[in-house]
């Protein structure tokens, strides 16, 4: 009984181990997936006030067609 309940606390161990890693690794990259979204607005922003006002649109057929 007791060699069982070793073998169960080395796994719980290893367990936490494990799940803190997972952790980290979760809250890396959400700061890179926030940071990315952050240079993707002001990409977007900048893309916006650059470009002329009478941009081409999606739907118009290009001249070549």
């Amino acid at each position: 009984m007791e060699s069982r309940l070793a073998e169960i606390e080395t796994k719980l161990s290893f367990s936490e181990e494990l799940l803190d890693a997972l952790n980290r690794t979760v809250f890396r990259q959400q700061q890179q997936i926030d940071q990315l979204q952050q240079e993707l607005r002001a990409l977007h922003e900048h893309l916006r006030t650059a470009l002329p006002a009478q941009s081409v649109t999606h739907e118009e057929t290009p001249p070549h067609f």
